[in-house]
C-alpha cells in the first residue's frame, strides 16, 4: 500500500534519513523502532507531507506521491497522531476532533454544534475519553490530550494511520483499550505504522518491525521470528537488562517530605504519605487517578483546599514553583515537556541552566557568567548523553527523547534534594531509557536524594521504585513495600497493583 524508496533528508548539521527504503502492507501493524534521533519521526513526517524529502520516491497504492503539506496527505487518507501534543488549547475537545469536518445547517455556513458534538462524542467514546465534548482542551492532562488526538485521527477515517508514541502518557489499561481499537482497524484493512520505544507493545501488537539506526534502515523482521534481545541488538548493538536495579538504603529515620490529609477539590481527596531520604517512591494509577494532580499541589502550582505539607519535618508554605525550588529545594520534571517543561526556541544551554541562573550571576554586574553556564550545561549533556550538534542548538530541533533528557537535566543541574519526575521516559529509546533509570537510581543510592517517580509504564515503576503508592479516583488506595527486594518477582508486584487498580 505504501512504499518509500531511497529517501534522504538532512537538517543543519544532521543527516536524519540516509537512503531509507520502507514498505508497509494493507491490514498490517508495522512497528518502526530505533534510538532517539534514529530518524523515525522524520520518516513519518515525510510520509504525511509535513517534511519533504531531499531525494527519493514515495508510492501509495502504486502511484507516486509528492505531498507538499499535511493537508494533502489527509486528502489521500494518510493521517498521523504525533508524539508531541498538537491541539488548539482554547478550543473544545469536539472542535479539535472535528476541526476539518465541521457540520453546518445545509449551505448556510452556520455550524450545527449539536451534530458536531454528537459525532465527536462517538469517537471520544471509542478511545475512552470520558468528558463532555464541550470541555476546553486546555483543562485536560497530557494523557487525555493524547487520547483527543487519537479520536481526531479515527474521525478522519484514514487508510494509513501513523502513530508516533501513542501510549507515551497512557497507563496499561488505557493502552490495552487503544490496542483493541487498532486491531479492529487492522481487520478493516487499515495500514498502521506504530512508533514505540516500549518493546512489550511492539511484540504484543505488531506484525512486523523495521529498525532505524543513525538515519539508516537496519532491517525489517517478522515479529513472530524475533526476540526482544535480537531487537535491542539491531537497535543499539548490545543487550539491555530489565531486572530491578537493586536495593536502596532508605533512611526511614529521616523524613524528607510529608503530606497530611491533602485536599484539592476534584484533584486530591484526603491524601497522606511520607517520603524518606534515599527513597524512590513510585506513584502508579490509571490516567486521571490523581498522581500528577498531587505533584502539582506539592510544587505550589495548585493551591491546597485542606491539609498540610511538611518538608524536613517543618510545615511548608509553598505558594509557587519558585518557592518549591528556591525555598524548599523541590524540583519537578513535568510530563508535558513541550508545553510546560522547555523553552523550545531557546538553545540547549539556556534550558539546562535556567534553574541555576541565580547561582551563576555576577553579584556586581548582575550578568550571568557565560563560562559557568556553558560548563554546567556541558556537564549535563555529557552525563545524560544528550545528542546535540552543540550547546547553541535550538531545543526544538532535538529529537523528542533528547528534549526529554534536557527537561530532566535542568532539575539535576539545580541539585534539588527532592525531585518529582513525571513520566521520565516518554518518547525515550531503550538505551536512553536504561540510562535514565540508572540515573534516577543513582540519585537516591549514591547522592541520597529523595525522589517521587510518576509513571504509567508498569515495568518501569516496578524496576526503579523501592515503594509504590497506587492511586485511584484521586486517593491512595494501596501501598506496596519492599519492591527492591530481590526475592519479589515482577508478576507478584504487578498482580498486587492490578488488584488495587481494578
Amino acid at each position: 500500500m505504501l512504499e518509500l524508496r531511497s529517501i534522504n533528508k538532512s537538517f543543519p548539521g544532521v543527516k536524519a534519513l540516509d537512503n531509507v527504503s520502507l514498505r508497509f502492507e494493507p491490514g498490517e501493524i508495522h512497528a518502526l523502532v530505533g534510538e532517539n534521533g534514529a530518524g523515525k519521526s522524520t520518516a513519518i513526517k515525510i510520509i504525511t507531507g509535513i517534511y519533504q524529502p531531499d531525494s527519493g520516491e514515495m508510492y501509495f497504492q502504486g502511484e507516486p506521491l509528492h505531498f507538499r503539506s499535511y493537508r494533502e496527505s489527509l486528502a489521500r487518507g494518510i493521517d498521523i497522531v504525533d508524539q508531541e501534543i498538537q491541539i488548539i488549547p482554547d478550543s473544545s475537545i469536539a472542535e479539535n476532533i472535528m476541526l476539518d469536518k465541521m457540520i453546518t445547517y445545509g449551505r448556510t455556513g452556520i455550524i450545527n454544534w449539536k451534530a458536531v458534538n454528537a459525532v465527536a462524542k462517538k469517537y471520544m467514546d471509542m478511545v475512552g475519553l470520558n468528558f463532555p465534548p464541550t470541555t476546553v482542551t486546555r483543562r485536560l492532562s497530557a494523557a487525555h490530550k493524547q487520547l483527543a488526538q487519537m479520536a481526531k485521527a479515527l474521525a478522519a477515517d484514514a487508510r494509513v494511520l501513523l502513530l508516533d508514541e501513542p501510549t507515551s502518557s497512557l497507563s496499561e489499561h488505557e493502552a490495552r483499550h487503544l490496542f483493541q481499537i487498532l486491531r479492529d482497524l487492522k481487520k478493516s484493512g487499515v495500514t498502521i505504522v506504530f512508533v514505540s520505544h516500549k518493546f512489550e507493545e511492539v511484540f504484543e501488537l505488531c506484525d512486523k518491525v523495521t529498525v532505524l539506526r543513525d538515519g539508516r534502515c537496519v532491517g525489517t523482521r517478522n515479529i513472530a521470528n524475533l526476540t526482544a534481545n535480537e531487537l535491542v541488538k539491531m537497535m543499539i548493538g548490545r543487550t539491555c537488562q530489565d531486572e530491578h536495579l537493586g536495593a536502596l538504603d532508605v533512611n526511614r529515620n529521616r523524613e524528607i517530605l510529608r503530606a497530611e490529609h491533602v485536599v484539592r477539590y476534584g484533584k486530591a481527596d484526603d491524601v497522606s504519605f511520607t517520603l524518606y531520604e534515599g527513597e524512590i517512591l513510585g506513584f502508579y494509577g490509571l490516567v486521571g487517578a490523581g498522581r500528577t494532580e498531587l505533584a502539582r499541589i506539592l510544587i505550589g502550582e495548585d493551591k491546597l483546599d485542606g491539609g498540610d505539607i511538611y518538608v524536613r519535618g517543618e510545615k511548608a508554605h509553598i505558594r509557587s514553583v519558585a518557592d518549591s525550588l528556591y525555598r524548599y529545594r523541590i524540583g519537578y520534571v513535568t510530563e508535558n515537556r513541550k508545553e510546560e517543561g522547555l523553552l523550545l526556541k531557546a538553545p540547549v544551554h539556556t534550558n539546562i541552566t535556567i534553574t541555576v541562573w541565580q547561582n551563576i550571576i555576577n553579584k556586581f554586574t548582575r550578568c550571568i557568567s557565560r563560562q559557568n553556564e556553558m560548563a554546567r550545561a556541558s556537564q549535563m549533556v555529557t552525563a545524560l548523553s544528550i545528542r546535540t550538534t552543540g550547546l547553541q542548538q535550538k531545543t526544538e530541533n532535538l529529537s523528542g527523547g533528547n528534549q526529554q533528557k534536557v527537561s530532566i537535566s535542568k532539575w539535576l543541574a539545580a541539585d534539588c534534594d527532592i525531585l518529582i519526575i513525571d513520566e521520565p521516559t516518554v518518547g525515550v529509546d531503550v538505551g536512553a531509557k536504561e540510562q535514565i533509570h540508572r540515573l534516577i537510581w543513582d540519585l537516591a543510592k549514591k547522592h541520597r536524594k529523595s525522589l517521587i517517580l510518576i509513571s504509567s509504564d508498569l515495568p518501569e515503576i516496578i524496576k526503579v521504585s523501592s515503594r509504590i503508592l497506587v492511586f485511584k479516583e484521586h486517593r491512595i488506595v494501596g501501598e506496596l513495600t519492599g519492591i527492591d527486594d530481590k526475592n519479589k518477582t515482577y508478576d507478584e508486584v504487578s498482580t498486587a497493583i492490578g488488584r488495587y487498580v481494578a
